[in-house]
This record gives structure tokens, C-alpha cells and sequence, in this order.
């Protein structure tokens, strides 16, 4: 189904999706738009809701698999605004946010579905769940569009740190369970990327709640949900691997004319899988099994 605003899938569209965890995908370019919507339709969420600008083009297969709505997604704050206005309309439902051109990946999720792994993860009484994003790109950017190539993905295998997030309101003394996260080409061309925009941590999966606000860090105004773990042990973590630094730096006149490719000694391709990405330690398996 297509609406034409968020206003029209509030009124028309809201109440006829599935009562399961819902994918919010922001088309920022017609860049594998499908391919993203392929990958989130197999991790088993019942309903995608795909916001994208009117004009982008969408083939009739997969219309006829989403909720399509009509939003400017390039102009300033309209994400936040976006995941904002739903979670007002959608209290108590599981959320999940990304881009195209980015793919959800979670411990094990070859064989078990997103319902399964968020029902464990409240069971621990968390509502939020932090994601790594972690950058892909093309190995040849001669013959990738905006350094996109998903048969052949890279990543890097190293260079991933974290640093204590400060409190401006205690003092800057850092925030319980909660970092800062860095790496990728973010870490590697940080003289292209505005500082506010190097972190790699996104609060992507969440239960709705009256009240609850996204900022534009991708973190929320309720601390609880920022924190990686609870305070007892370690929690499930997530992973996005994301191809959306890549088209940036290519796309950017400067960093484009600058890089002549992504690939370093440290580079490895990747398989998509979860195993992977646990080998590597961008994301925790912790109790679940």
C-alpha cells in the first residue's frame, strides 16, 4: 500500500499492520531499496514500513510488500520527526529504524527471527537494544555506484574502540553502561566526517512508549535505553552493516577526488553472516544460546 504522507498512514495504514516488531526503513537514494527491504522481510519482522520521497521508483514486487509513505527523507530532521511521530502512534510495539542500503544483523539470525531474539531480549527486562553500525564498501570503486556492492562486500577487521561517554549534567563523569563507539571509514577518513557524525552506536531497536524522543545522535531521552547492557551482566547486541559512509565519502566532491579506494591491509570481505561479525566482536551473543 502507498500513502501519501504520515498523516495518511496513521489514518488508513496503522491499524492494518501485523501486531509483531515493525521495520522503519528511510530511502535516502534509490540505491538497493529493494535489497534492503529483501534482508528485513527475511529477518522476519511482519510489517515494513518504507519511507522514501514520491518520486523514487519502486518495483511493483516489493510495493506490494511494504507500507509505502511519501517523506522527504533528505531534509533536516525529518528521520527523528519520522520515528518520532510513530512512536507516539504505536505505544508498546517493538521498533527497529535503519537506511537503505543498511542490513540488520543480530546473534544467530540465519536461524532464528527477530520475534524470537526480541522476546529473549525483553524476558531480561530491556526495552532497547544498542547496534554497532558497521561500514561496507566496494572493493572496486571504478565499477560500484557510490562504492555500493553487495555481492562483493568489504570491512574492515579492525580499528574499533570505545570511549566513555561524558555527562554534561554530573560534571562530564562518564554515563553508567553507556559509550561512545567508534570505527570503520568513519575512523579511517575522519577528515570527511563531521565529528557529531563518526560515532557508531545506534539505540536501532526499541519498544515504543509514551513520551520516548529520538535525538539526532541516534540515542533517546531516556538514559536506560542508551545503555548496552543492564546492570547485572552483559545483553544480546545487534550489528548494522551499512553501506551509507561509503556513498557519502563518494559522493562528497572532496573525499570522492581524495580516496581512491577503500581497501587496506586490514580489510575482509564479508560473508554475511552473523558468525562473522560475533568472531570479529561487533556484536554479543551474551545468555542467549
Amino acid at each position: 500500500m502507498q500513502y501519501t504522507s504520515l498523516s495518511d498512514f496513521f489514518n488508513n495504514g496503522l491499524s492494518q499492520l501485523p501486531s509483531g516488531p515493525v521495520a522503519l526503513i528511510f530511502a535516502e537514494d534509490e540505491v538497493e531499496i529493494e535489497a534492503t527491504v529483501r534482508h528485513h522481510l527475511l529477518c522476519g519482522f511482519d510489517a515494513i514500513v518504507l519511507m522514501m520521497p514520491e518520486r523514487f521508483r519502486l518495483n511493483s514486487t516489493a510495493t506490494e510488500l511494504v507500507s509505502r509513505v511519501n517523506v522527504e527523507t533528505a531534509a533536516d530532521g525529518a528521520v527523528p520527526e519520522a520515528v518520532n511521530a510513530i512512536i507516539q502512534h504505536m505505544p508498546g510495539r517493538w521498533l527497529y529504524y535503519c537506511y537503505n542500503t543498511e542490513f540488520l544483523f543480530y546473534p544467530f539470525c540465519e536461524t532464528r527471527s527477530i520475534s524470537e531474539m526480541l522476546a529473549f531480549h525483553e524476558q531480561e527486562r530491556r526495552d532497547a537494544m544498542i547496534a554497532y553500525v558497521v561500514d561496507l564498501y566496494a572493493r572496486d570503486l571504478k565499477n560500484a555506484t557510490f562504492g555500493v556492492n553487495v555481492s562483493e562486500a568489504y570491512m574492515d577487521s579492525v580499528g574499533y574502540y570505545a570511549l566513555a561517554r561524558p555527562d554534561p549534567a554530573n560534571h562530564n563523569h562518564p554515563k553508567e553502561r553507556q559509550l561512545d563507539f567508534f570505527g570503520g571509514l568513519r575512523w579511517r577518513f575522519e577528515e570527511h566526517v563531521p565529528q557529531s557524525r563518526r560515532k557508531i552506536d545506534r539505540v536501532a531497536l526499541f519498544k515504543a512508549k509514551p513520551g520516548l524522543r529520538l535525538l539526532d545522535d541516534h540515542t533517546f531521552n531516556d538514559q536506560e535505553y542508551n545503555t548496552y547492557a543492564c546492570p547485572w551482566h552483559s545483553n544480546l547486541t545487534s550489528a548494522i552493516v551499512s553501506f551509507r559512509t561509503a556513498k557519502a565519502l563518494k559522493l562528497n566532491p572532496g573525499s570522492n577526488d581524495a580516496i581512491q579506494s577503500f581497501v587496506w591491509r586490514e580489510s575482509t570481505e564479508f560473508d554475511w553472516s552473523s558468525r562473522k561479525l560475533m568472531d570479529l566482536g561487533l556484536m554479543d551473543p551474551a545468555q542467549w544460546f
